[in-house]
């Protein structure tokens, strides 16, 4: 049995679809490729376990749409699993439906937040034949392929069509069933993990790589979070701290310079203190950089982010979201704004190289409010408590606490989904969508201080720092782009 797991080529004036292992799908004028953990784990059990699997990412390999659709009805596979995100599901219903016409015996499924949350309707929509729910893509493909190829009984969290054409499904997915620790190490030849090794901004040193030790974060309960959908805090997870770090030694052995860490939120508590004591003691931290996710309280002693710092951590992204306290409580961040500036401080302190996410748009926020976060992002900058930023506009997810506040107190502007791209607002709110670019466009401003600038030159030790500053310059060009006020229409 073949198995494909694909990401065709996603047509559009707007950008190249940043789309894999991203919690908010964006277009991006300057491309960013992110490697895929889960579906990677996906394409390693599969083979494992005796199957033929094409790794097939044509946004990464940067196909065009023509030549994907050809390689992919020659390779011919029996099972063809295809990761959606809300932006994009309309398109993937379309060439869904094509590759059914050409390649009628191949069974398509689809996976994805926005699937998760509303599975009948790529059913009703599309020619799909599984809609796979939850977010332990690994663990579902293999059942899936080996109730296909065997006749094993299928897990909870599949919807299908019956015998009779009507929508059925195979229970709740129960994600608690599946044990990290029984995942193989990723293949990352088979998974070709070169193609995201370099072009992704997070890197400062190369090639790098993605790995993912958690699903997702323990807190995990964030209203706007699409990830919350089918990794709930309550369900957090780990794989062992040993388990990591043999991730870690593979990667290592294949050159990579630097890790993302990319779970919702690193492991804390003993299992941090273990991997990074693991990290020392092996030796890894003299031949590898990590960077991860982090929540902004999560480490309240600074002996923590020393001991970070030593076992080879370099940078920590935080999300801020916003310097109000009315939208922190909305959004259920669990924060407070005093506790902002300690918490980011602190980890500087340790050696860090803090990274804050901020949004623009909420639904009562005004424009005096969206203007306190930019006042906060620059003061930050200022003293030096952070080093980067990353800005949005804020987008309510189908099957969000904040899309089902927005549904019922009828603040949306748009129920279109190819709207739900971070491009333009799509909640009602005292901002218009120019004025929320403008404001993105400011929080990437923010740190345009002589203070933080002058820091950066001074900080220049190497030609990589040269090399990184200069990436990060042509990625901030690329920001100012992503929001600027003429967008392109999509087409495929």
């Amino acid at each position: 049995m073949k198995i494909s797991i694909s990401y065709p080529p996603l047509v559009s004036k707007k950008g190249v679809a940043c789309l894999g292992q991203n919690r908010q799908f964006q277009w991006f004028n300057i491309p960013t490729y992110i490697y895929p953990v889960i579906p990677a784990y996906a394409a390693t059990l599969l083979e494992k376990n005796g199957y033929e699997v094409m790794w097939d990412d044509a946004i990464a390999e940067e196909l065009s749409y023509a030549d994907w659709k050809k390689r992919i009805l020659d390779e011919k596979p029996d099972l063809i699993a295809i990761e959606t995100k809300t932006p994009t599901v309309k398109m993937h219903w379309k060439i869904i439906d094509e590759l059914k016409a050409e390649l009628p015996q191949a069974k398509i499924v689809i996976m994805g937040d926005h699937v998760t949350a509303r599975p009948e309707e790529t059913l009703e929509n599309s020619k799909a034949d599984f809609v796979l729910t939850g977010g332990d893509f690994d663990f579902m493909l293999l059942n899936l392929a080996n109730h296909l190829s065997k006749s094993d009984p299928l897990e909870g969290g599949f919807h299908f069509r019956d015998a009779n054409g009507a929508i059925a499904d195979s229970g709740s997915s129960d994600i608690s069933k599946h044990d990290l620790d029984t995942l193989p190490l990723i293949d990352r030849d088979l998974t070709k993990w070169k193609l995201y090794a370099y072009k992704n901004g997070n890197f400062k040193y190369t090639p790098g790589a993605y790995m993912m030790s958690a699903r997702d974060c323990w807190w995990g309960r964030c209203t706007f979070c699409a990830w919350t959908i089918f990794f709930p805090g309550k369900k957090f997870r780990t794989m062992s701290a040993e388990k990591a770090l043999a991730e870690v030694e593979n990667l290592i052995s294949l050159g990579v310079k630097e890790i993302m860490e990319d779970s919702g939120s690193l492991p804390v508590g003993k299992w941090l203190e273990e991997f990074c004591q693991g990290m020392i003691e092996k030796g890894f931290n003299k031949k590898v950089t990590i960077s991860c996710n982090m929540r902004i309280t999560g480490i309240k002693r600074l002996e923590t982010w020393k001991l970070m710092k030593k076992a080879g951590f370099r940078f920590i992204l935080f999300g801020l979201e916003s310097a109000n306290q009315e939208t922190l409580d909305r959004i259920d961040k669990h924060l407070r704004v005093e506790e902002i500036e300690p918490g980011l401080r602190l980890c500087k302190a340790g050696g860090l190289e803090p990274h804050i996410t901020t949004m623009i748009g909420y639904p009562w926020e005004t424009k005096e409010m969206a203007e306190k976060t930019i006042s906060l992002a620059k003061s930050l900058f200022k003293k030096g408590y952070v080093d980067t930023l990353q800005g949005t506009i804020v987008i309510p997810y189908p099957g969000t606490p904040l899309y089902r506040y927005c549904d019922e107190k009828d603040l949306l502007l748009t129920r279109d989904y190819e709207n739900f791209d971070q491009r333009e607002m799509v909640m009602k709110s005292p901002l218009s969508s120019g004025d929320a670019k403008g404001l993105v466009q400011d929080l990437y401003k923010a740190f345009a201080s002589p203070q933080f600038i002058m820091r950066k030159l001074i900080s220049i030790r190497s030609l990589d720092d040269v090399k990184f500053i200069a990436k990060a310059g042509h990625k901030w060009i690329g920001k100012i782009m992503d929001y600027s006020q003429k967008d392109g229409k999509d087409c495929q």
